[in-house]
């Protein structure tokens, strides 16, 4: 009763196409956009914003950007450290070549040389899938992080190999990168990215690029004998989820560490965006979100439930409970629900349409 479509008549084709087809969407969507944009910045402290938040929101694009690839177009990789490391070291070579850029003109050129790379170790794709196509971007990584660190030019020759992001302005004198920038600028030109590259997945995914990506996930013989052509149709899928996660890696380097490093990408950074997505859930934008909040939280839960309950713990035992709590659940949601928290908060959504009638 509190939640349904009947009674809510579309009136043009416009509504009709609504990404938020019902009215209490709409309004929880509004709600969660004020208190994101104007309640956390007042409320946070600083370390909430520079630990927490910023790490989510980055976390949340680049897993966004393996759910397109992954989640849509069923093309496995586990090269997404590797694409955010050229992302982050695109924009650092991009600012200190062209300092009168604006940043948000930065990342996206940073974005679009990583989405290159990611149409580069796409084209096996059209060969290869499942285990072997994981394998090959697997190589991708390691490779890319290999020359990050062999060749320095990427660093300008740095003796440490660790070089410091540019300071950057978005207007005036609003630093959102270097020492002068605040935790509240950095948060909010961070957020707001993610919410229009959010946006502009959803209505992507809704298009007919979406949809091609969708009929190559679920059978990719059936999609090619219909019409639809493999090779572009991957490579789409590659390069939009590499500029995604491209322009990630620049936004971990220049406003969250404000360093450009690439053991902040290596291997292990393309687990933990794999296990969001896994725990979040396949094919959801909002599953990128859920499960890059799962994985942010969990180890400050894990880090302070100890001292909470009276006991004494070790750090390298937290750190070792962490991996064993991360493996358990991918196997519990592997075996329970395969569509991650995402299809729980739509079981949520289709009880609450119900309510109180049984089923």
């Amino acid at each position: 009763m509190i939640y349904r479509e009947a009674g809510e008549f579309k009136t043009s084709y416009q509504k009709d196409q609504a990404i938020l087809s019902i009215r209490q969407d709409n309004w929880f969507m509004w709600a969660i956009m004020a208190i994101a944009f104007l309640v956390i910045p007042v409320i946070s402290s600083e370390y909430w914003l520079g630990t927490i938040m910023l790490p989510f929101l980055i976390l949340s694009l680049a897993a966004l950007g393996l759910n397109v690839l992954t989640g849509y177009a069923g093309q496995l990789s586990l090269g997404t450290g590797g694409f955010m490391a050229t992302g982050a070291f695109a924009a650092y070579k991009i600012a200190i070549a062209f300092p009168e850029l604006h940043i948000v003109v930065v990342m996206l050129m940073s974005g679009l040389i990583a989405a290159g790379v990611g149409i580069l170790f796409g084209i096996p794709s059209l060969r290869i899938k499942g285990f072997y196509l994981a394998v090959a971007t697997l190589a991708s990584q390691f490779f890319l992080i290999w020359m990050f660190n062999k060749f320095g030019w990427f660093t300008n020759y740095s003796s440490s190999g660790v070089i410091s992001a540019p300071p950057m302005t978005v207007f005036g004198d609003n630093f959102v990168t270097g020492p002068y920038a605040t935790p509240v600028a950095k948060y909010l030109f961070t957020l707001s990215l993610v919410v229009f590259f959010a946006l502009m997945t959803k209505n992507l995914v809704r298009s007919n690029i979406g949809r091609e990506w969708m009929a190559v996930r679920d059978m990719d013989i059936a999609a090619e004998i219909i019409g639809i052509k493999m090779l572009p149709t991957k490579l789409k899928a590659f390069a939009y989820s590499s500029f995604l996660c491209g322009i990630a890696g620049a936004l971990w380097a220049f406003v969250h560490t404000g360093s450009v490093e690439p053991l902040a990408f290596d291997v292990n950074r393309s687990f933990q965006i794999l296990f969001m997505i896994i725990i979040g859930g396949l094919g959801s934008i909002m599953g990128a979100f859920l499960g890059a909040a799962f994985i942010v939280l969990l180890p400050i839960f894990l880090s302070n439930a100890p001292a909470m309950f009276g006991f004494n713990i070790s750090v390298d035992l937290i750190s070792h409970i962490e991996f064993m709590v991360f493996g358990a659940l991918i196997i519990f949601f592997l075996i329970v629900e395969p569509h991650g928290l995402a299809r729980l908060w739509q079981i949520l959504k289709e009880k609450l349409r119900l309510w109180p009638f049984p089923y």
